[in-house]
């Protein structure tokens, strides 16, 4: 189901004002103390988008089926809460308690869970239907969400979505994540003492600084996974300081070749240095360099050779990608602001050569690209789920085979862009007005 399918996920349901929800807390709330007047609150199919249930105590409180998108849910207690097959989506849930909470086939997608504590919560599959009956159960749904430092520790998620969640530090100590999806999470730094990861899917996810001898007797494979054992060798280990290479590269790069030389970080882990923040990097060769959560904040890298490299969760803003060959390069979770993907025009005597963007296969899942300029790229293929595209120059590019699932498109400029199908009609793709009451 995609996000433009989501949005109407909620139509035909009883929807509640802000004054409404606030009534039916403080009854809740006396409830909880035992005073006089209170009644749990039990709800179900209810729509709640939008609203503030923020610093409130709703622990034991029943939300069962309700959709619950865009909310702000954080500091709450909903400790022992029934949120079976709600949709969270979306919502900020940063040091909200679900200790205990039953959220089986919830739908938490995008959400911000920052310090959330799902200790021994119940996350395994569950669905409603309408009228109330139990129907084919649904998985946990936490893709492209914000996990940063959570307890999910003796959580039961086993078949789970974590695919693309940002599981950094977290504390999943002996959870039980069995057919879990962790396909591109990043789960650095995190606690997996105890963890049950018995067929669970590892595709391309971020293991470094966690114990993978704790899980390699699981896992049938973890060769695509980022671990510290196959992250590729360090820039310490170059035979000439960094700083150094880049001084000659930018020398090669203004005396065309005729003096310095060409810097080739391919396959090089650039991590360690943290930022390269506007540095002149024209012509580069990092073929599946690892750039992974770098600054990189306008950095120069036009005309550069970037094949597979790894920009996941990088801060991109006003980046010069212009006529660069990103093909299958990963930029899922990046910040990619006003990013210039836009042709180059190469004139010699007079010949002239024109080259775009080649981006065919590039992954831009749950990446911003507010007003980056894409102008005639190659993103055949490329994968832009739920990436925010909004004001994007998109003009002239060839979007053949790519996947536009929940993708923000709102006020961007698709003039003369090859679809599959008119995306003015496609669901695959939906604007911010979609969202609107």
């Amino acid at each position: 189901m995609t996000q433009g399918q989501d949005v109407n996920d909620s139509d035909g349901l009883e929807k509640f004002t802000q004054d409404q929800l606030d009534a039916l807390v403080k009854l809740h709330e006396r409830f909880l103390e035992g005073r006089i007047g209170g009644r749990r609150a039990l709800l179900k199919h209810i729509d709640l988008s939008g609203l503030d249930l923020s610093r409130r105590n709703l622990r034991q409180a029943d939300f069962s089926g309700c959709v619950m998108r865009r909310m702000d849910l954080s500091d709450t207690n909903f400790q022992e809460a029934v949120l079976y097959a709600c949709d969270i989506s979306f919502s900020n849930l940063s040091n909200t308690s679900f200790v205990r909470a039953d959220m089986r086939g919830t739908k938490i997608e995008s959400s911000n869970l920052v310090g959330a504590d799902l200790e021994r919560a119940d996350l395994r599959g569950g669905a409603l239907t309408r009228d109330g009956k139990y129907a084919e159960p649904q998985p946990v749904n936490f893709r492209g969400a914000n996990l940063s430092g959570a307890r999910l520790a003796g959580t039961m998620a086993n078949n789970a979505d974590f695919s693309d969640a940002i599981m950094a530090r977290i504390n999943v100590q002996q959870a039980d994540l069995r057919g879990a999806r962790l396909n591109g999470a990043d789960l650095t730094g995190a606690d997996l003492q105890g963890v049950q990861l018995a067929g669970a899917e590892l595709k391309n996810t971020i293991l470094t600084g966690t114990n993978i001898d704790l899980i390699k007797d699981q896992v049938a494979d973890i060769s695509s996974a980022i671990t510290d054992e196959n992250i590729g060798p360090s820039v310490s280990d170059l035979a000439t300081p960094l700083i150094k290479l880049i001084e000659e590269h930018q020398l090669w790069v203004r005396t065309s070749g005729t003096e310095g030389r060409q810097l080739d970080l391919s396959d090089y882990d650039l991590r360690e240095i943290g930022s390269l923040k506007m540095e002149r990097l024209t012509a580069l060769k990092a073929r599946r360099a690892k750039f992974f959560a770098m600054n990189l904040f306008k950095v120069e890298l036009q005309s550069s050779y970037l094949e597979e490299a790894d920009f996941r969760r990088c801060d991109l803003e006003e980046a010069d990608f212009r006529g660069s060959n990103l093909q299958r390069a990963k930029f899922s979770h990046a910040r990619m602001a006003r990013a210039n993907f836009t042709p180059l025009l190469f004139t010699t005597g007079q010949n002239s050569r024109f080259a775009p963007c080649d981006l065919s296969w590039a992954e831009f899942r749950y990446a911003d690209l507010t007003e980056a300029r894409l102008k005639s790229a190659n993103l055949r293929y490329a994968d832009f789920s739920y990436a925010n595209l909004t004001g994007a120059d998109l003009r002239d590019c060839d979007f053949t085979g790519a996947k536009l699932e929940g993708a923000l498109m709102e006020g961007a400029d698709t003039t003369g862009a090859i679809f599959d199908e008119d995306i003015t009609s496609s669901s695959r793709a939906f604007s911010l007005s979609s969202l609107k009451e």
